[in-house]
């Protein structure tokens, strides 16, 4: 119930704060207007019109602006791009035509939506609120729309490039997901999978006593964790800070079903950051430049975010280079060396999975922090996973010999669960309570099928 009531004031006071956003807004854009359309007036100046003051309010809206320490020209644009969310009727002063032409006024910019009825800004239309026809202003703020700006690099606003050949300023101004949320609920979502954002998150309901690992990628793990969550103390107290960048890139390798995949999630779950599964299926493009494109949206939206980044069959991405001269084999290679200058740059932590290293290019196996083997498992650390498995005994019949499974059959950890699986499923449809020998030896025999072996 108190979470309910926090939610609730939490959107009040989001409103309220918005509120007086869009008022002074308003009272900038009619100003704006005026001044473009009537002789100006040194009353009427927009520079003169302050925005309300935020500094003791506790709205998420207000504690960004505070935060970033925006000025006007940062609110204009930041309101400007939640304003088709939020409030659309709001721009309707952006459609006065031109009475001689009937067309609407290069000056304001804007689009024109395919089912959104209201003005979809642009940075053009920014630029006229700030600077209006005065060009060295125009100049001073067109900065604000650059990659390097504040609002570009912590994702408060997204600009969808214009059609090739058309000016820059022509791009969409929006507002992320992330932060419209934020603005309105309180609620600062996660980013929902689909094209714009081509990962999905990984979490598990497992712990460490799940996984099996030998000593040597117990240490591995260790290293990482501690990354994690003491990098920069580490960097500065050991003077590391300006030779060794922020980030962190691991390969996992080795025969699926070890424990590549869920040791990343349970690595994210232990330092309590999200842990983001590429899907390569969405990322890779036969058509050139989509692949990167696509792996920007990725790398944009997580550059200023605590995640985990994890390519699993990472081969179909980061696989050798061609010596061929064709136009696909250089498509190739500069889809990997975008890449390699992307996972080199990006701050946080980079998890590549490959049964095989051989299968990675070299450009980027030298720039791994750790290359990190999961090998299967032995015949005791199979024992270790069968009673993982089975730690009700009383679901076990008086015929199973877990250490004779695991001294006889060479299974990985995600073989076994398929087993294990398969025998409950058996029991259940011949209504038994326990499971036999026979219902795992099956089951086996089925994983060795998959796998070209037979018992």
């Amino acid at each position: 119930m108190n979470h309910m009531v926090s939610q609730v004031f939490e959107r009040q006071e989001n409103a309220l704060a918005l509120e007086r956003e869009i008022t002074w807004f308003n009272q900038v854009m009619h100003a704006r207007f005026r001044n473009h359309f009537e002789s100006e007036k040194q009353s009427d100046r927009v520079e003169n019109i302050s925005p309300p003051d935020l500094r003791n309010n506790s709205s998420a809206y207000a504690r960004i602006v505070n935060e970033l320490d925006f000025k006007s020209d940062e609110r204009i644009i930041l309101i400007l791009a939640m304003l088709p969310h939020i409030r659309p009727q709001a721009l309707n002063l952006f459609f006065t035509h031109q009475k001689d032409s009937g067309r609407c006024y290069a000056e304001f910019g804007g689009w024109k939506g395919k089912n959104h009825a209201g003005f979809l800004p642009t940075c053009e239309t920014a630029i006229f609120l700030l600077a209006g026809e005065d060009l060295e202003r125009r100049f001073a703020v067109a900065h604000l729309f650059e990659a390097e700006s504040v609002l570009s690099k912590k994702r408060l606003i997204k600009i969808d490039d214009a059609t090739n050949g058309e000016p820059f300023l022509a791009s969409l101004l929006n507002i992320t997901t992330e932060y419209l949320n934020l603005f309105t609920t309180g609620v600062s979502q996660k980013p929902n999978y689909g094209t714009d954002f081509p990962a999905k998150l990984i979490t598990t309901q497992l712990n460490w006593d799940a996984l099996v690992l030998s000593p040597e990628v117990k240490q591995e793990v260790d290293n990482l964790n501690t990354w994690l969550t003491q990098s920069k103390t580490l960097l500065q107290y050991w003077g590391l800070d300006k030779a060794v960048k922020p980030g962190y890139r691991c390969l996992f390798y080795g025969p699926p079903g070890t424990g590549k995949t869920l040791t990343a999630t349970l690595i994210g779950a232990h330092a309590k950051v999200d842990v983001y599964r590429i899907d390569l299926s969405m990322v890779v493009s036969k058509y050139i430049g989509e692949t990167e494109k696509n792996l920007a949206g990725v790398f944009d939206q997580a550059q200023d975010k605590n995640w985990i980044l994890f390519f699993d069959e990472a081969d179909a991405l980061f696989g050798k280079r061609t010596e061929g001269s064709s136009s696909n084999d250089r498509h190739a290679n500069q889809e990997i060396s975008y890449l390699l200058q992307r996972v080199e740059d990006f701050p946080g932590v980079v998890i590549l999975a490959s049964n095989l290293k051989s299968n990675i290019d070299d450009a980027f196996a030298r720039r791994f922090q750790s290359a990190v083997y999961f090998a299967m498992p032995d015949a005791d650390q199979r024992l270790l996973l069968w009673q993982g498995m089975f730690q009700d005994q009383r679901r076990l019949g008086e015929d199973v010999n877990l250490k004779k499974l695991a001294d006889k059959y060479e299974l990985s950890g995600g073989a076994i669960t398929n087993v294990a699986r398969y025998a409950a499923i058996r029991a259940t449809r011949l209504d038994r309570y326990q499971l036999t020998q026979d219902d795992l030896i099956k089951g086996i025999g089925k994983e060795l099928i998959k796998e070209g072996r037979t018992l």
